[in-house]
């Protein structure tokens, strides 16, 4: 058995505000979609995906370190950018909530937190090299 794809579903009261955001300002390209009668979907590219599992303690420790104290749930949206502080800015201006300005971290990148549309908690992730 072996996994093909890591695919994130986001249920979104603001359907157009999330595409909005996502795809328009994020700049998360549109890959298919399969909008039907039923209802609406669109499926973009968010580049490659990993799955991160971590524990209670860790999660802690991070929102410590970009957050300076516990504030997201069981799960939370990181995207590497290459300009974490230009991103979060723009995100910002676009609607997204910022939870904390890009913070330095212990793992040597460059971390910023929002609020987004459909109530996803965002770290956008600069990695900053040795």
């Amino acid at each position: 058995m072996s996994v093909r794809e890591l695919r994130l579903v986001v249920t979104a009261e603001d359907y157009e505000e999330a595409l909005r955001f996502y795809r328009d300002v994020l700049g998360l390209p549109e890959l298919a979609d399969f909008s039907s009668p039923d209802g609406r979907v669109r499926l973009l590219d968010a580049g490659r995906a990993t799955l991160e599992i971590i524990d209670s303690r860790q999660a802690e420790f991070i929102d410590r370190v970009e957050v300076g104290r516990r504030v997201a749930g069981p799960i939370r949206v990181a995207f590497e950018v290459a300009d974490s502080a230009g991103t979060a800015a723009e995100l910002a201006g676009a609607g997204a909530e910022v939870i904390a300005p890009p913070t330095r971290t212990p793992w040597n990148s460059l971390n910023a937190r929002l609020r987004a549309p459909a109530g996803l908690q965002l770290t956008l992730f600069e990695e900053l090299g040795d």
